[in-house]
């Protein structure tokens, strides 16, 4: 992992380079798209796949000329082209491929691919027939003349990949199929609707694309494939269901780039952990042994801070396995081992396998059930330290949790370091977010004293090309963190009500997950309405 993190920046400089020599050898000046503000409607008068193909961006346009950046100065055949679209002169700057594809991610060109392949697919209403026979799909029908279906799933895949959605997700209405994707963790539709007739055929050609049956339509189906777009692998995983209105389909992107890109960068400093549970989760990630749990719904970041914890402690001293359902994340020195439950390798069975190997260090992707529970608590028992995650709302539920899979009581708390607390709150985007002031009703809506807050500024999301409309832009962890005292342990063990070891831990000075999130809220870091969203308000 340390020898990516330090080979990383060196392809960079190295691709900066290359174009520098380029650009000096063809006597083009050298361009940092990153600091140049773009002209979208002059890159939306071009054609979307001749910017991607040829990879260039228009990015000035004066009385006579054109200024572009091109990522190969020597394609006069590429010059020559441009030029006689425009019917003007092109003034030629030289920058990298990189940079010329994020500037067309930013002026949603992706957007323009995919409107242009969903022309004559929109949904027209019309009235419904009596006694309409359900269309039949084969391959040979699937495959369109002129191949549009095709090109209209290829277009919808190709544009969520650019806007860097987790999700695709295909939903059949009676009235035709919406398409959304999920960026950030919120679904937001991509396109119009799309006609009820191709509804069939879109979902066919994804199980041809993920090898299933496409005859079988009344039972769920699931399955994988993979694409290279613009020069990387990306693998998607594929999940159909049958719904009153046809088949659904959602699909992950699994983009190794960009997790790679993330995990170069993956230290726990940089997930947004306030100072105090930084420094007490750091000192928990490092002792000899014991568990370490990280709880919250399913999509709050669980994973990515135990990957963050992992590669903190990671050293060629210490063996560390994973069990995962799946390893969607790929770090180098470690040993990951996918769970395969239709061959018999489950949870349990695959850390019974693991504690033979002498790991020093396990991660079990999740615990899900009792033997499960009682083997990882054994573990940190016996020398090892344990990384988990537990589906809870917050850190005094899993005890409950733990207490219902009929573990041992005394071994569970004897074993367990410290039990963090996460979600994930969307950051504004600093370019439009809009200071605001709240009244008293809204203020005791959102469970905050008026007379402390009114009158302080919030912030609230607006909306602008930079964020694509949605007024956020990543997002950032929020979390609490129960460091477990022996006050707490002997609480526990007797059964006390919860209400009364969650006034003991704010004794000890723990700060609850909506505090954290206010003291973001406050710095106009996130919003009240996305603290809101993910925190009960009390």
């Amino acid at each position: 992992m340390k020898k990516t993190n330090k080979d990383s920046p060196k392809i960079n400089i190295s691709e900066e380079e290359k174009t520098k020599q380029l650009a000096k050898r063809y006597n083009v000046p050298y361009i940092d798209l990153s600091s140049s503000p773009i002209d979208r409607e002059l890159v939306q008068s071009f054609p979307a796949d001749f910017l991607h193909r040829s990879n260039f961006i228009p990015f000035e346009k004066n009385e006579n000329t054109v200024k572009i950046a091109i990522a190969d100065p020597s394609d006069i055949a590429t010059i020559d082209a441009i030029e006689s679209h425009l019917g003007m002169e092109v003034e030629v700057y030289a920058t990298i491929k990189r940079a010329i594809h994020e500037a067309l991610r930013k002026s949603e060109t992706a957007q323009q691919v995919l409107r242009d392949a969903t022309e004559g697919f929109i949904m027209q209403v019309v009235e419904k027939e009596s006694g309409e026979e359900e269309e039949i799909i084969s391959v040979e029908t699937l495959a369109d003349k002129d191949g549009s279906i095709i090109k209209l799933v290829n277009s919808v895949i190709f544009t969520a990949v650019q806007k860097r959605a987790s999700d695709i997700h295909l939903e059949s209405r009676e009235e035709g199929m919406i398409v959304k994707y999920r960026v950030d963790g919120v679904l937001s539709e991509a396109m119009e609707p799309v006609d009820k007739k191709f509804q069939s055929s879109i979902i066919s050609r994804i199980k041809v694309m993920s090898d299933l049956d496409i005859a079988e339509r009344r039972v769920p189906q699931d399955g994988r494939f993979r694409l290279k777009i613009k020069d990387k692998t990306i693998d998607f995983r594929i999940s159909i269901m049958p719904s009153i209105y046809g088949e659904n389909a959602v699909i992950r992107i699994l983009d190794k780039e960009m997790i790679t890109e993330a995990i170069s960068e993956l230290r726990l400093d940089l997930l947004g952990f306030s100072d105090e549970v930084l420094e007490n989760f750091n000192r928990y990630i490092t002792q000899p042994y014991g568990m370490v749990l990280v709880t919250g719904p399913t999509g709050s970041g669980k994973t990515t801070t135990l990957y963050a914890a992992l590669t903190e402690i990671l050293s060629i001293e210490d063996k560390i396995i994973t069990i995962e359902d799946p390893v969607e994340y790929q770090i180098e020195g470690i040993t990951q081992i996918p769970v395969n439950e239709k061959k018999g390798l489950t949870f349990a069975r695959g850390l019974r396998s693991i504690l033979r190997h002498d790991p020093d260090k396990i991660m079990v992707g999740e615990i899900r059930d009792p033997e499960t529970a009682q083997i990882a608590i054994q573990s940190a028992l016996t020398g090892h330290l344990v990384f988990t995650t537990v589906h809870a709302n917050n850190v005094f539920d899993v005890v409950g949790r733990f207490l219902h899979m009929k573990v041992d009581p005394y071994s569970f708390i004897s074993a367990l370091n410290c039990i963090l607390a996460q979600r994930l709150v969307r950051v504004l985007c600093s370019k439009c977010k809009a200071p605001v002031k709240y009244n008293s009703k809204k203020l005791v809506e959102s469970g905050l004293n008026p007379q402390k807050y009114r009158g302080r500024v919030f912030y609230e999301a607006r909306g602008c090309s930079e964020c694509y409309d949605t007024g956020y832009k990543g997002r950032t962890a929020i979390a609490e963190l129960l460091q477990l005292s022996d006050e707490i342990r002997e609480m526990i063990l007797a059964r006390k009500p919860l209400s009364e070891v969650k006034k003991r831990a704010k004794d000890e000075k723990m700060v609850f997950l909506r505090e954290v999130g206010m003291d973001k809220v406050l710095e106009g870091i996130t919003s009240l309405k996305e603290l809101n969203k993910v925190t009960f308000v009390e």
